[in-house]
Order: structure tokens, then C-alpha cells, then sequence
């Protein structure tokens, strides 16, 4: 008969643990497949994007919005494009609940409310150029990976232009819908002012899209905008000599710290604080460039990360700035600026 040896009273046994020793915590198999089955969604969900990118770029949405329901090959015939990848991207588009699909007719069909969102430009909530925002963002994936090795930074100039045009297909139908109609007038006397005849700066005015939108409204001021991007500028002069305004709008070529001109009523800064580099030395030449009773009317970027802190606090509205109020821009990690001027946070 086998019989199986006991260890020494006098040793420690092996078949225990050593209290110096950390225990691995038991893994959660629900959590860990949870966690992955999420993941994978934000796989989709990134795969989508070039898709939703795809049917605005080749008219895909505009004619399923235009001439409604489509077979694949109608859809293909009415755009120009291969019946093989329509067919593709209708099956995507239809399996993201995007388009709808009828299998007695094999047509495909955009609703009413999602055509709303994929391709009124003049909509506030139309999507495609955020989608093409994030698109030229993966793509510039590359390159920040580097920077992350060394520490650099990569400049609005430096990423592609699917990243520029957009941002300004995403913002510009919110200036359209808010800049005139609620933001300026949340600003105690500048609407009579600008209806008077203004000096206005538009800091970080990238295309133009804001600059134009308040010269539209207020044909008696004055509005410059300032962008250190090149093409940016380029693209803006071209936008406000067709919108008819390039009599009362002058665009330049400067960094936000050192745009030109002093004694301006309004400055304004729209979703760009957070992206320049020094925002700091911005706000500061904000500060020397308004007139004595002047207002700089910031409109942040809502988000965790993007979030600008008045007084520790984030903005979430409307908010008067006073003398000695602190003011910090994303992570906060150029520093504090104190603002001595009045003015309100939008």
C-alpha cells in the first residue's frame, strides 16, 4: 500500500501560502467579458465612422434624403458608385439601425429624423462633420504617437484637412442656430454696440464661420480674425468675399498671443481656447486688446478633459468675470491666468 508522506512539524509547509506573499485577487470572468463585448463596440463604433464619412463624402445619405427609398443598385446607379461597395455600406448602415432595410423590396430607407442629422448642414444637430473630425483624427494616430515619446506637441497646422474642414462643418450650424439669437445677447450691452457700429476680434477664427456669422447680423461694425493657420486664413477670406461681408471683415495671419489692434468692444474666442498652446499668453493679450468697458466672450468646448474652470468651478453657462477671477483651460497644465476684465463665459 502507497501511503503519502506528512511534512515535518518542523518546516513550513509548502502546500501554504507564505504570508509574504501578495494574493492575486480572483478574476471576475462576467467583468472581464463585459469590459471586452464594450471594447468591441468602440471597435464598430470607429469602423462606423469611416462609413458615415464614406455615404457623405460619395452623396450616399443626400439621395436616399432627396429621392428616398433605394434598392443597393438604384442607390449606386443615382450616385455614380459601385454597386458591390453600396450594397456593403447599405448593409452596414442598415445592421447601425442608420437606414432602415425592407426585404419584401430590398429597398433601403433613411428616416426623416436621421436625414435631419446626416445631411441638413444649417441643422445644429448635423453630424457628418464631426464624424469627419474624428475620422482625421485616427488618422494622425502616427504622429501622436510619437510626440508621446518625446513630449511635443502637434499644431492645429499640423494635423490633415479633414480635421479642419470638420470642425468647422461641426460648429458652424451652432453659430448659425446660437451666436446671434442667444450668445451675444447674453452679453449685458453688446448687442446695442455691435448694432451701433463695433471693433470686433475673432481670436482662433479658423474658416471663418463665427467672424462671418456676426458681420452678417451687424452690418455697421467692424470684425477681424485672427488664425495662426495659413490655410485656415486662406479659406476664410474666400468664405466672407462669397457671403458678401468682405467689406467689413479683414482676416489675419497671427498667433492668439499676438494678434493685432487694440480698443476692440468684443473679442470672442469659440471653441478654441483649449487647442492653442499658450492659452494663458492668449488670454492675456485678450486683456491689453479690449477697450476699457470692452468683453471677451469665450464659448468653451464641453468635456472632461477640454473643460475650462472658473474659479475651480467648470463652465457649464453663462458667467460673469470679474476683477481677480481665476480662469484655467483643460488640464490647466500652462497655468492660471487672472483676468482683470468683465466679461461672461458662454
Amino acid at each position: 500500500m502507497t501511503t503519502i508522506a506528512q511534512p515535518s512539524t518542523d518546516q513550513p509547509s509548502t502546500d501554504q501560502p507564505s504570508t509574504e506573499q501578495s494574493t492575486t485577487p480572483p478574476i471576475d470572468q462576467d467583468a472581464v467579458m463585459a469590459f471586452v463585448f464594450r471594447a468591441i463596440e468602440e471597435v464598430g463604433a470607429t469602423l462606423n465612422t469611416a462609413l458615415v464619412v464614406m455615404g457623405d463624402r460619395l452623396g450616399y445619405y443626400r439621395a436616399l434624403a432627396d429621392r428616398g427609398p433605394a434598392t443597393a443598385g438604384e442607390l449606386a446607379e443615382r450616385t455614380d458608385t459601385d454597386p458591390h461597395y453600396t450594397r456593403e455600406w447599405l448593409a452596414a448602415q442598415a445592421a447601425g439601425g442608420y437606414v432602415t432595410y425592407d426585404a419584401s423590396t430590398e429597398q433601403f430607407t433613411l428616416p426623416a429624423e436621421h436625414a435631419v442629422a446626416l445631411t441638413d448642414e444649417n441643422s445644429p444637430a448635423f453630424l457628418p462633420g464631426f464624424f469627419q473630425i474624428a475620422a482625421g483624427t485616427v488618422r494622425d494616430a502616427a504622429a501622436v504617437i510619437e510626440v508621446a515619446r518625446t513630449g511635443e506637441g502637434i499644431g492645429w497646422h499640423q494635423h490633415n484637412s479633414d480635421v479642419h474642414v470638420g470642425c468647422e462643418r461641426f460648429f458652424r450650424p451652432g453659430y448659425h442656430a446660437n451666436l446671434v439669437s442667444s450668445w451675444l445677447p447674453a452679453l449685458d450691452g453688446v448687442v446695442d454696440k455691435l448694432q451701433a457700429g463695433a471693433l470686433v476680434a475673432d481670436v482662433g477664427c479658423g474658416h471663418g464661420a463665427s467672424t462671418i456669422v456676426m458681420a452678417e447680423a451687424f452690418g455697421r461694425s467692424r470684425f477681424v480674425g485672427s488664425d495662426y493657420h495659413d490655410a485656415s486664413i486662406a479659406t476664410a477670406e474666400e468664405r466672407a468675399n462669397t457671403a458678401g461681408v468682405g467689406d467689413r471683415v479683414t482676416f489675419e495671419l497671427a498667433p492668439a498671443g499676438g494678434f493685432s489692434g487694440s480698443d476692440y468692444d468684443l473679442v470672442t474666442t469659440f471653441d478654441a481656447l483649449h487647442d492653442m498652446g499658450d492659452p494663458v499668453a492668449a488670454a492675456r493679450r485678450v486683456r491689453e486688446a479690449l477697450s476699457p468697458d470692452g468683453t471677451w466672450q469665450l464659448v468653451p468646448v464641453a468635456g472632461t478633459t477640454n473643460e475650462t474652470l472658473l474659479n475651480g468651478e467648470a463652465v457649464t453657462g453663462p458667467r460673469p468675470l470679474h476683477d481677480g477671477d481665476v480662469i484655467a483651460v483643460g488640464r490647466a497644465a500652462k497655468g492660471i491666468a487672472k483676468l482683470p476684465l468683465t466679461a461672461r463665459v458662454a
